[in-house]
């Protein structure tokens, strides 16, 4: 099982991988035709994905970490460095949200400029599907192999392709004298990346700091009580490293168990979680049920 859990890591890396590749020819090709049709907005997309860029090779970094095995300083493996890498994404994804955010409001007090050249709007339009397909490609992906990190980098897909798309409305409404809905559109696609980044990043604190959906939790309680041995449960908690779950679950058996009979009901509370309900790792301590439940 802990071997499929490392393929997986090495199958996400294939995503961004991907991610970046298509973000470096975008942003080449995006400043470039920015600068020769006199688009700023298309020349600022451009930029925009040079530090998607970044964000791309953090998660890459964050998946190879995390296939690491453990050492004397981490004793449970390097699991968390794709949760981490998820953070990293979401504040470069943030930062990107307030400069968009930034640059829409300071160019309401700009004067007018020259329309750019619309071949600039088209080139936008199709950055933005070249982005849905890779954000397709990589949530399929992250689906598939449970990564937070890997999900987040789609997410930044679909962001991407929002400001792409909010580009090319811009330079469309500058050739149709609306210069007010490049503005408008800005800061609309401002906002959306900067929800983006603080949905990751708030997802990423959680696990970091031990949080546990209590949903699963309750699912887990329920599946354990009704195991072959167990008289109750005195305690549950449960916390992930990266895309694994760790439960440790303290239950109440027969108080007139021996130690072997009591320690074969742990172990079949084990192998029910790792191997019907995909837990990576099970710590359970087993108690005499003193009282009549």
């Amino acid at each position: 099982m802990e071997e499929e859990k490392y393929n997986n890591l090495k199958l996400g890396e294939r995503g961004a991988i991907i991610s970046i590749i298509a973000y470096i020819i975008l942003s080449v090709i995006k400043v470039g035709i920015g600068y020769m049709s006199n688009s700023e907005a298309l020349k600022a997309d451009g930029l925009n994905n040079t530090t998607d860029i970044i964000a791309s090779i953090a998660v890459l970094i964050g998946l190879k970490l995390s296939q690491k095995p453990a050492d004397h300083d981490h004793r449970y493996g390097h699991w968390k460095s794709e949760t981490i890498a998820s953070m990293v994404a979401s504040f470069i994804m943030m930062a990107v949200g307030i400069q968009v955010l930034f640059g829409a409001c300071t160019s309401i007090f700009q004067g007018g400029k020259e329309s750019p050249d619309i071949f600039a709007a088209y080139v936008g339009l199709g950055s933005a599907l070249v982005m849905y397909f890779v954000y397709r490609y990589n949530k399929k992906l992250a689906e598939k192999i449970n990564s937070k990190a890997v999900m987040a980098a789609a997410k930044d897909n679909l962001s991407d392709a929002w400001v792409s798309i909010g580009t090319a409305v811009g330079i469309f409404g500058s050739q149709l004298h609306m210069p007010w809905l490049d503005t408008v559109t800005a800061i609309i696609v401002g906002f959306l990346i900067c929800k983006t980044a603080w949905d990751i990043f708030k997802e990423a604190s959680h696990e970091l700091s031990d949080g546990f959906d209590e949903e699963i939790l309750q699912n887990y309680k329920n599946i354990i009580l009704k195991l072959d041995g167990v008289i109750g449960i005195k305690e549950i908690r449960g916390r992930n490293y990266g895309n694994n779950e760790v439960i440790d679950v303290v239950i109440l058996v027969n108080a007139n168990l021996d130690i072997t009979e009591a320690h074969d009901v742990a172990c079949h509370v084990e192998d029910k979680m790792i191997h019907e309900q995909g837990v990576y790792e099970v710590h359970v301590h087993v108690e005499p049920n003193e009282e009549k439940l």
